[in-house]
């Protein structure tokens, strides 16, 4: 029934984010034309958490090796946060060319992927 996901990064900078999905991160794309690329995810897991108020989507990034992921791409230029150890993983996060934050993270639990 259901064949993928689709996320969407809307951005006053949409076209340095793209370029940063692309160049930086090195996601593979498709253009679909006019500029726009479409990225190829990695694998993915979704879960619902609870939460007083209005419900809301996030969107992280995972890895094997935070340390290294981010050394890596410290060296491409990507300012990144500390690491901080929340119990279920370690995080981070990537500061994207619109001045947000992306979380990255290192799971320690087993993964649905």
């Amino acid at each position: 029934m259901i064949t993928g996901i689709h996320v969407m990064r809307y951005s006053p900078k949409a076209d340095a984010v793209r370029a940063f999905l692309r160049d930086v991160l090195e996601f593979p794309h498709v253009e679909a034309g006019e500029g726009w690329l479409i990225f190829k995810a990695p694998a993915a897991e979704m879960a619902s958490h609870p939460i007083d108020g209005e419900g809301s989507w996030d969107l992280s990034l995972m890895c094997d090796d935070l340390e290294a992921t981010l050394k890596a791409l410290a060296a491409k230029g990507v300012e990144t946060g500390g690491t901080r150890d929340v119990g279920w993983g370690v995080t981070s996060t990537l500061r994207l060319p619109d001045g947000s934050d992306l979380m990255i993270y290192q799971p320690k639990y087993q993964t649905a992927i």
